[in-house]
């Protein structure tokens, strides 16, 4: 295979002071497909081609059958490119899929695909002084054969895609002001709560949208059944700290509707370390008003503070006085340590830090076509 030079430096050609989440051109995507002929996924093709050709009568375009997963890679102080907890991503990728009638990727090939899609970009992972940063990841896979009838589909294709980003939100310094959604549930008691399909998202931007128009940074959803317990964000889990007495406590809520959290499992083990209780279990909302310090936690949203909660139906706002830029503060030292440990800046005492590995070994497939400008 040809060599890479990998892993490459941070391009000069991007502005790092700059970046947002929005996608930005980069070399190219991993793409395998499925066919029944075989019934198994095929070997990684590398297609520059960002555009994807699918027939307008797939099911995964007109029934939703399709599933997606995100993650990060970061560059390290000593110039190497890292992967954070990536087994669980693929655990959590074959879960969805079982919900959707996808073929389960294999572990080995989503390793694989993510290894060599990072590997063949590697110029694209922000610079390791560039803290926050980090190469997001992006897998999809989706059913992609046509049909007009909801029947089973026998072709698939699973790609993944990369782009640098900065954190999606910061926090705006001391916090965002979250809204609880009133108006539409994010997941029935037994739905697809807990895999990440699109089906689960699609329904919540109109009311994101109206939110955000009214100064609300977040929104956070009730349980469908009773609307008194809490459940996540619309796009990230939740976390709150108490703090009584000098004893501090992590509660995170736990139900069968909630996306299983690889960054808030991340920092139940950190929270676990500092010497805190970690409580999984159910939160009702008004148990908010208990707590000193309350967060949104994801891949995207990393560890974004909360201001306040409002609900309107109730006519209720519970407001966090926690001074979030202070050192001693939980959300400081829980983010501190998860990005020490993600940039290499921290001893990775968990083991939960993976070395993206050279693509120049790997003998997967390139595709010819160019990408579209």
């Amino acid at each position: 295979m040809a060599s890479y030079g990998f892993p490459l430096t941070a391009s000069s050609l991007v502005d790092w002071t700059s970046l947002t989440f929005s996608p930005i051109e980069v070399n190219g995507h991993i793409q395998c497909t499925y066919s029944p002929e075989v019934a198994e996924w095929g070997a990684p093709h590398f297609v520059k081609d960002p555009y994807l050709r699918v027939h307008g009568l797939a099911p995964a375009l007109n029934y939703g059958q399709q599933i997606f997963e995100g993650m990060k890679a970061f560059r390290t102080p000593t110039g190497s490119i890292r992967l954070f907890r990536p087994k669980m991503n693929a655990v959590r990728f074959a879960h969805s899929a079982s919900f959707v009638a996808i073929p389960p990727v294999p572990e080995a090939l989503f390793l694989r695909a993510v290894h060599l899609a990072v590997g063949l970009n590697s110029e694209f992972v922000p610079p390791y002084d560039s803290r926050g940063s980090a190469l997001y990841i992006r897998p999809i896979a989706f059913a992609s054969s046509a049909t007009a009838n909801l029947a089973p589909a026998d072709h698939f294709t699973f790609c993944v895609f990369v782009m640098p980003v900065a954190p999606l939100s910061t926090g705006a310094g001391q916090g965002l002001r979250a809204l609880v959604v009133e108006d539409v549930d994010r997941a029935a008691p037994k739905g697809t709560g807990s895999a990440k399909v699109g089906g689960n998202y699609a329904p919540i931007v109109t009311t994101m949208q109206r939110a955000k128009a009214d100064g609300y940074g977040l929104t956070l959803h009730l349980d469908s059944a009773t609307h008194t317990m809490v459940d996540e964000f619309s796009a990230s889990g939740f976390i709150g700290v108490r703090v009584d007495a000098g004893k501090t406590t992590m509660v995170v809520p736990d139900s069968p509707t909630i996306l299983r959290s690889i960054t808030v499992d991340s920092m139940c083990r950190i929270a676990e370390s500092f010497g805190w209780q970690v409580q999984r279990r159910a939160v009702s909302f008004t148990e908010l008003a208990e707590l000193s310090e309350a967060f949104a936690v994801g891949t995207a949203f990393i560890l974004t503070p909360v201001r306040a909660i409002t609900r309107p139906c109730t006519h209720t706002c519970i407001e966090y006085t926690a001074d979030y830029r202070s050192s001693a503060s939980a959300y400081t030292r829980l983010l501190e340590t998860l990005q020490g440990i993600q940039q290499g800046w921290l001893d990775d005492a968990w083991g939960w830090t993976e070395e993206v590995q050279d693509p120049s070994s790997d003998e997967f497939i390139t595709d010819t076509v160019q990408a579209r400008r």
